[in-house]
Protein backbone atom coordinates (compact mmCIF):
# COMPACT_ATOMS: atom_id res chain seq x y z
CA UNK A 1 0.00 0.00 0.00
CA UNK A 2 1.35 3.43 -0.96
CA UNK A 3 1.28 5.94 1.91
CA UNK A 4 2.36 9.57 2.20
CA UNK A 5 3.87 11.54 5.08
CA UNK A 6 5.96 14.67 5.68
CA UNK A 7 9.51 14.37 7.01
CA UNK A 8 11.71 17.43 7.55
CA UNK A 9 9.23 19.57 5.58
CA UNK A 10 9.45 17.18 2.64
CA UNK A 11 6.61 15.06 1.29
CA UNK A 12 7.64 11.41 1.32
CA UNK A 13 5.83 8.48 -0.28
CA UNK A 14 6.50 4.97 0.95
CA UNK A 15 5.25 1.43 0.51
CA UNK A 16 3.67 -0.03 3.66
CA UNK A 17 3.54 -3.79 4.19
CA UNK A 18 1.90 -5.46 7.18
CA UNK A 19 3.20 -8.90 8.03
CA UNK A 20 3.94 -11.32 10.86
CA UNK A 21 6.92 -9.64 12.49
CA UNK A 22 7.61 -8.13 15.91
CA UNK A 23 9.27 -4.85 14.96
CA UNK A 24 9.20 -2.18 12.27
CA UNK A 25 11.67 -2.59 9.41
CA UNK A 26 12.75 0.18 7.04
CA UNK A 27 14.36 -0.43 3.66
CA UNK A 28 15.57 2.23 1.21
CA UNK A 29 16.77 1.38 -2.28
CA UNK A 30 16.33 2.49 -5.90
CA UNK A 31 12.58 1.87 -5.59
CA UNK A 32 12.23 4.22 -2.61
CA UNK A 33 11.22 3.71 1.01
CA UNK A 34 9.57 0.47 2.08
CA UNK A 35 8.26 -0.18 5.60
CA UNK A 36 7.34 -3.57 7.01
CA UNK A 37 5.31 -3.47 10.23
CA UNK A 38 3.57 -5.92 12.59
CA UNK A 39 -0.03 -6.71 11.65
CA UNK A 40 -1.46 -4.72 14.56
CA UNK A 41 0.88 -1.70 14.38
CA UNK A 42 -1.07 1.55 14.65
CA UNK A 43 -0.75 4.43 12.22
CA UNK A 44 0.42 6.70 15.04
CA UNK A 45 3.17 4.23 16.02
CA UNK A 46 4.39 4.00 12.44
CA UNK A 47 4.38 7.78 12.09
CA UNK A 48 6.27 8.17 15.36
CA UNK A 49 9.05 5.88 14.13
CA UNK A 50 9.23 7.72 10.81
CA UNK A 51 9.64 11.06 12.58
CA UNK A 52 12.35 9.60 14.82
CA UNK A 53 14.21 8.36 11.73
CA UNK A 54 13.44 11.45 9.61
CA UNK A 55 17.04 12.63 9.21
CA UNK A 56 18.30 9.18 8.27
CA UNK A 57 15.43 8.55 5.85
CA UNK A 58 15.73 11.86 4.01
CA UNK A 59 19.51 11.51 3.80
CA UNK A 60 19.32 8.00 2.32
CA UNK A 61 16.58 8.98 -0.13
CA UNK A 62 18.68 11.90 -1.33
CA UNK A 63 21.66 9.58 -1.82
CA UNK A 64 19.59 7.21 -3.94
CA UNK A 65 18.20 10.14 -5.92
CA UNK A 66 21.73 11.28 -6.74
CA UNK A 67 22.67 7.78 -7.84
CA UNK A 68 19.57 7.55 -10.04
CA UNK A 69 20.39 10.91 -11.62
CA UNK A 70 23.58 9.35 -13.05
CA UNK A 71 21.90 6.21 -14.36
CA UNK A 72 21.90 6.33 -18.14
CA UNK A 73 19.05 5.24 -20.37
CA UNK A 74 20.13 5.10 -24.00
CA UNK A 75 17.02 6.71 -25.47
CA UNK A 76 16.56 9.82 -27.60
CA UNK A 77 14.52 11.63 -24.94
CA UNK A 78 16.70 10.78 -21.92
CA UNK A 79 18.45 13.39 -19.80
CA UNK A 80 22.26 13.20 -19.84
CA UNK A 81 23.87 15.16 -16.96
CA UNK A 82 27.02 17.16 -17.69
CA UNK A 83 28.73 19.04 -14.84
CA UNK A 84 25.50 18.71 -12.88
CA UNK A 85 23.33 20.24 -15.62
CA UNK A 86 20.76 18.41 -17.79
CA UNK A 87 21.53 17.86 -21.48
CA UNK A 88 19.62 16.07 -24.23
CA UNK A 89 20.05 14.94 -27.79
CA UNK A 90 18.82 17.69 -30.12
CA UNK A 91 18.31 18.12 -33.83
CA UNK A 92 20.40 20.55 -35.88
CA UNK A 93 18.77 22.50 -38.76
CA UNK A 94 20.82 20.26 -41.06
CA UNK A 95 19.07 17.20 -39.67
CA UNK A 96 22.11 15.94 -37.74
CA UNK A 97 21.95 15.27 -34.02
CA UNK A 98 23.89 17.12 -31.34
CA UNK A 99 23.94 17.53 -27.57
CA UNK A 100 22.21 20.63 -26.17
CA UNK A 101 21.32 22.00 -22.75
CA UNK A 102 17.84 20.99 -21.65
CA UNK A 103 15.69 23.83 -20.36
CA UNK A 104 12.42 23.79 -18.44
CA UNK A 105 9.90 26.62 -18.40
CA UNK A 106 9.72 27.02 -14.62
CA UNK A 107 6.73 29.41 -14.72
CA UNK A 108 4.59 26.95 -16.63
CA UNK A 109 6.32 23.89 -15.13
CA UNK A 110 6.61 22.52 -18.64
CA UNK A 111 9.47 21.44 -20.82
CA UNK A 112 10.30 23.75 -23.69
CA UNK A 113 9.20 22.14 -26.94
CA UNK A 114 11.95 20.78 -29.17
CA UNK A 115 11.90 19.52 -32.76
CA UNK A 116 11.03 15.84 -32.98
CA UNK A 117 14.01 13.55 -33.36
CA UNK A 118 14.41 10.70 -35.79
CA UNK A 119 14.06 7.22 -34.33
CA UNK A 120 17.51 6.16 -33.18
CA UNK A 121 18.54 2.73 -31.97
CA UNK A 122 19.98 2.49 -28.45
CA UNK A 123 23.36 1.35 -29.80
CA UNK A 124 23.64 4.45 -31.98
CA UNK A 125 22.64 6.70 -29.09
CA UNK A 126 25.11 5.05 -26.69
CA UNK A 127 27.97 5.42 -29.17
CA UNK A 128 27.10 9.07 -29.86
CA UNK A 129 26.62 10.10 -26.22
CA UNK A 130 29.68 8.22 -24.97
CA UNK A 131 31.87 9.92 -27.58
CA UNK A 132 30.49 13.25 -26.37
CA UNK A 133 31.05 12.37 -22.71
CA UNK A 134 34.63 11.24 -23.41
CA UNK A 135 35.46 14.43 -25.29
CA UNK A 136 33.97 16.61 -22.55
CA UNK A 137 35.74 14.62 -19.81
CA UNK A 138 39.17 14.80 -21.45
CA UNK A 139 38.87 18.56 -21.98
CA UNK A 140 37.59 19.26 -18.47
CA UNK A 141 39.95 16.94 -16.58
CA UNK A 142 42.96 18.26 -18.48
CA UNK A 143 42.04 21.81 -17.46
CA UNK A 144 41.51 20.90 -13.79
CA UNK A 145 44.77 18.93 -13.56
CA UNK A 146 46.59 21.91 -15.10
CA UNK A 147 45.25 24.04 -12.24
CA UNK A 148 45.88 21.72 -9.29
CA UNK A 149 49.23 20.17 -10.27
CA UNK A 150 51.17 23.48 -10.16
CA UNK A 151 49.40 24.35 -6.89
CA UNK A 152 51.03 21.21 -5.43
CA UNK A 153 54.39 21.97 -7.08
CA UNK A 154 53.94 18.96 -9.36
CA UNK A 155 54.57 18.64 -13.07
CA UNK A 156 51.34 18.05 -14.98
CA UNK A 157 50.98 14.25 -15.00
CA UNK A 158 49.51 12.13 -17.80
CA UNK A 159 45.99 10.85 -17.23
CA UNK A 160 43.55 8.39 -18.74
CA UNK A 161 39.82 7.92 -18.51
CA UNK A 162 38.67 4.89 -16.58
CA UNK A 163 35.43 2.92 -16.57
CA UNK A 164 35.73 1.69 -12.99
CA UNK A 165 32.47 0.74 -11.30
CA UNK A 166 33.41 1.65 -7.73
CA UNK A 167 36.25 4.19 -7.90
CA UNK A 168 36.22 7.81 -9.03
CA UNK A 169 39.95 7.93 -9.54
CA UNK A 170 43.30 6.28 -8.93
CA UNK A 171 46.99 6.75 -9.62
CA UNK A 172 50.04 4.50 -9.69
CA UNK A 173 53.67 4.74 -8.67
CA UNK A 174 54.61 5.72 -12.22
CA UNK A 175 52.63 8.94 -11.92
CA UNK A 176 49.76 7.96 -14.20
CA UNK A 177 46.37 9.27 -13.04
CA UNK A 178 43.10 7.53 -13.90
CA UNK A 179 39.84 9.49 -13.66
CA UNK A 180 36.43 7.89 -14.05
CA UNK A 181 34.64 9.31 -17.09
CA UNK A 182 31.41 9.42 -15.03
CA UNK A 183 32.90 12.30 -13.04
CA UNK A 184 31.98 14.58 -15.95
CA UNK A 185 28.34 14.11 -14.98
CA UNK A 186 28.95 15.68 -11.55
CA UNK A 187 29.21 19.36 -10.55
CA UNK A 188 32.67 20.86 -11.06
CA UNK A 189 33.52 21.19 -7.36
CA UNK A 190 33.23 17.41 -6.97
CA UNK A 191 35.54 16.86 -9.95
CA UNK A 192 38.03 19.28 -8.43
CA UNK A 193 38.08 17.31 -5.19
CA UNK A 194 38.82 14.02 -6.98
CA UNK A 195 41.56 15.67 -9.05
CA UNK A 196 43.14 17.19 -5.94
CA UNK A 197 42.82 13.84 -4.14
CA UNK A 198 44.56 11.84 -6.86
CA UNK A 199 47.31 14.41 -7.40
CA UNK A 200 47.97 14.40 -3.65
CA UNK A 201 48.71 10.69 -3.97
CA UNK A 202 51.68 11.58 -6.18
CA UNK A 203 53.15 13.14 -3.04
CA UNK A 204 51.77 10.76 -0.39
CA UNK A 205 50.88 7.28 -1.69
CA UNK A 206 48.60 6.53 1.26
CA UNK A 207 45.74 8.00 3.27
CA UNK A 208 47.80 9.16 6.21
CA UNK A 209 47.38 12.43 8.08
CA UNK A 210 50.15 13.86 5.90
CA UNK A 211 48.15 12.93 2.78
CA UNK A 212 45.03 14.75 3.96
CA UNK A 213 47.12 17.80 4.82
CA UNK A 214 48.30 17.85 1.20
CA UNK A 215 44.71 17.64 -0.03
CA UNK A 216 43.65 20.36 2.39
CA UNK A 217 46.40 22.69 1.16
CA UNK A 218 44.70 22.99 -2.24
CA UNK A 219 41.14 21.96 -1.37
CA UNK A 220 40.27 23.22 2.14
CA UNK A 221 36.64 22.01 2.02
CA UNK A 222 37.60 18.43 1.21
CA UNK A 223 35.73 16.90 4.17
CA UNK A 224 32.43 18.48 3.17
CA UNK A 225 32.77 17.58 -0.50
CA UNK A 226 34.01 14.08 0.28
CA UNK A 227 30.71 13.40 2.06
CA UNK A 228 28.74 14.75 -0.90
CA UNK A 229 30.67 12.54 -3.31
CA UNK A 230 29.85 9.43 -1.29
CA UNK A 231 26.20 10.14 -1.97
CA UNK A 232 26.79 9.40 -5.65
CA UNK A 233 28.08 5.91 -4.95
Amino acid sequence: MLVHTVLNDRKISYTLRRCKRKSVGLTINHEGLKISVPLQASVSHIESILQQKADWITKKLEQWQRKKSLAISWTHDAIYPLLGEPWRIALKPSGEIEMARHFVNENANMEIAEPSLPQLCSHHIEKFVMAWYSQQAITCFKQRIAIYAPALNLPVPPFRLSNAKTRWGSCNSHGLVHLNWRLIQLPLHLIDYVVAHELAHLIEMNHSKAFWEVVKSVYPKYLEVRKLLKGYG
